[in-house]
């Protein structure tokens, strides 16, 4: 089967693109509200770029009603994020926090969830995620017909719990991933975790 992407419409486009590239990291992006509250929500068209400097990219679409995702214009607003690598004891709440909330209400406190003060940052991290990032915003393009934000973010500080964290033989820092457990994104209504496929309500 041979399928070119110029004969189908972009939402068609998008669903053979989430269907085929598999699987993907999910970034569970906390940022701030205008009101100072956070917003959360996962992203799966994300991944590292570079490590010198050490980048990760966001790409980042519009609601159905052509405004701003929140977690888009909280970055562009106030320039800082927190990623985070859920492990899968948080699958149900990530997948919960996709759900579309009133502008500014909070996810966070929606899914009563517990943050944590992420030393030398100003924004907190999320209590039960073992790995995650202080980013701040490094540069943005917008591209495509939607405008999908693609956004590009330094990371400055990692937070690595010490239960998944050894030395390999050379001395440096290793991820146990079994004590991890990540979970990553597949297409429509499904997350992989532990090689298996975990299909989940979508919300969204």
């Amino acid at each position: 089967m041979l399928l070119r992407l110029d004969q189908f419409e972009a939402a068609q486009r998008y669903y053979l693109m989430s269907q085929t590239l598999v699987p993907r990291p999910i970034a569970w992006v906390l940022s701030e509200n205008a009101t100072g509250n956070y917003n959360l929500a996962p992203f799966s068209y994300f991944n590292a770029i570079c490590s010198a400097p050490p980048l990760i990219m966001l790409s980042i679409g519009k609601k159905p009603d052509g405004a701003d995702k929140d977690t888009r214009r909280n970055i562009i607003e106030r320039k800082r994020f927190t990623v985070h690598i859920a492990s899968l004891d948080s699958l149900e709440a990530l997948n919960q926090s996709a759900s579309p909330l009133d502008e500014n209400q909070s996810e966070i406190d929606a899914l009563d969830l517990a943050t944590t003060e992420f030393q030398g940052f100003a924004l907190p991290r999320l209590t039960d995620c073992k790995i995650a990032y202080a980013c701040e915003l490094r540069d943005i393009h917008i591209i495509g017909k939607v405008e999908q934000a693609v956004i590009y973010g330094e990371i400055k500080t990692i937070y690595l719990d010490d239960s998944i964290a050894t030395e390999d033989d050379k001395g440096r820092v290793k991820v146990q991933v079994d004590k991890l457990q990540p979970v990553s994104r597949l297409g429509a209504s499904e997350y992989m975790a532990r090689g298996e496929v975990v299909t989940l309500k979508r919300y969204y």
